[in-house]
């Protein structure tokens, strides 16, 4: 069997507010970061509203496991929702710097996810069987993730 190729289909950047931290759960620091607003672009476009959160786990080692949903308002007006699971880790260093918001290369740390789309929406209804595979980035107030379609 031939392995999926990847079609890049959009950019997201989600603006971020304060994180709420829960404190230690079953498997480590439980923490929930708003997603309070952004933009998307790319094969599909519009805006991130502000809803939606990152329920986050941070293990004892600083890596985290991402689980995201939030939607988005297309440019021509479709409601589509996001979910996106992912694990973000690297050197203890590295995540020591993203955890005090500093900017850090991308390349030095893993920050990949898997999103699944879905919208009511006739004219975007095909999101709803496809696959997304992902790559993150961390900044100090909001997360950028490239969204690539598995074909």
């Amino acid at each position: 069997m031939k392995a999926p190729d990847l079609t890049h289909f959009c950019d997201v950047e989600v603006t971020l507010g304060a994180p709420m931290e829960m404190g230690p759960g079953r498997a480590g620091q439980r923490r929930i970061i708003p997603i309070t607003g952004g933009a998307v672009s790319g094969r599909i476009s519009g805006t991130v509203l502000n809803l939606g959160a990152d329920w986050q786990t941070v293990f004892g080692d600083g890596s985290a496991d991402i689980d995201t949903r939030y939607a988005f308002r297309t440019d021509d007006g479709a409601l589509i929702e996001i979910v996106n699971k992912g694990v973000r880790h690297g050197p203890p260093d590295v995540l020591a710097a993203i955890a005090r918001g500093e900017d850090v290369d991308p390349a030095s740390y893993y920050f990949r996810t898997t999103a699944r789309l879905e919208t009511g929406d006739q004219r975007h209804e095909w999101v709803n069987r496809m696959l997304f595979v992902g790559t993150g980035r961390r900044l100090a107030a909001a997360v950028k993730v490239s969204l690539f379609a598995v074909e």
